[in-house]
């Protein structure tokens, strides 16, 4: 068993293959991750350089007597589908000694399916399927339990898993997130014991329950409220910028309201990742709100803004 000095060292160590071939790169306990972007014109020049790479990384493991398993390396092309399809079957492949890697489709990091275009369609219908299995399970012993007892048990089997890292849903389409949307009616109906064509508006008002799109926004904003309080890792923190740190801005009227700087995208699916999406919903609250420098009470707070502006109360 490593201790923790080692283990630092051997993160140092095979930190410096990444970075000799200028691979960006995330380590975990098990796992290590290389990511590499280009245009369309340089795709080889990828593939080739990520094949050197984790070559260059299963030498550094055999040093230390640990061994990669290729089987299990993974290697997927993100990109719209336009793009994708521009790509040649012949340079997708990753060729690791004798070894060859082809891409997948859907790849799981940390609990999550990501598929190719970031639709994130494949993590929805995976958590849907898994959600509903529970539901089942829980239907058939819910005339044995009381409302209470029900909505824990669907809070820790089902809401838990619908909040999983639901940052990662922000700005998808309405379409796409609908059958998330529809396991939160049918647990609100097993908790309220209602009959399957009821209407379930006031059951998520009884429980106060916000909808799919309701809890990604807390989810955001509790993440910007942590990162400019001090609280989050330095990653988040660098994605976000107040307007007040802006030169030639802190006298404006968005500085005083506690506004984030919006960074600007070319792309449509640009306009999903953290450092665009969080500040655009984050301006949009109340300056008493985003004043609030307490995680409770801004939690409490933020809770009953989003729950007041779904219901229109």
């Amino acid at each position: 068993v490593l201790g923790p000095r080692s283990f630092v060292a051997y993160a140092e160590d095979v930190t410096d293959v990444f970075e000799q071939h200028r691979v960006r790169h995330h380590l975990f306990a098990d796992d290590m991750q290389g990511i590499r972007h280009s245009k369309l014109s340089n795709v080889r020049d990828v593939t080739t350089g990520l094949g050197a790479c984790v070559t260059s990384v299963n030498k550094w493991c055999a040093s230390k007597r640990l061994q990669l398993n290729t089987k299990k390396t993974e290697v997927m092309w993100f990109g719209s589908a336009t793009n994708l399809r521009k790509i040649p079957s012949a340079v997708k492949d990753i060729l690791v000694g004798s070894d060859i890697i082809s891409p997948s489709t859907v790849v799981r990091d940390l609990g999550v399916f990501f598929d190719s275009e970031l639709n994130m369609k494949s993590h929805i219908s995976r958590i849907v399927c898994t959600c509903f299995y529970h539901l089942r399970r829980l239907r058939t012993v819910r005339s044995l339990l009381g409302q209470e007892i029900t909505a824990r048990l669907v809070s820790a089997f089902v809401l838990s898993r619908l909040d999983y890292c639901n940052a990662l849903l922000a700005e998808l389409p309405a379409s796409t997130l609908a059958p998330l949307q529809r396991v939160m009616h049918a647990a609100a109906r097993l908790v309220c014991n209602l009959l399957p064509r009821d209407h379930v508006t006031s059951a998520m008002k009884l429980l106060h329950w916000l909808p799919v799109k309701q809890r990604v926004d807390f989810k955001l904003c509790l993440l910007v409220h942590l990162a400019i309080n001090g609280r989050a890792p330095i990653y988040l923190k660098d994605l976000v910028k107040t307007t007040a740190s802006v030169p030639g801005r802190a006298s404006n009227r968005s500085a005083s309201n506690n506004d984030l700087v919006i960074q600007r995208t070319r792309l449509k699916l640009g306009e999903r990742a953290f450092s665009v999406a969080a500040p655009r919903i984050w301006n949009r609250l109340p300056s008493n709100l985003k004043a609030t420098t307490d995680a409770v009470a801004f939690k409490r707070k933020l809770k009953t803004y989003l729950f007041s502006a779904a219901y229109n109360q």
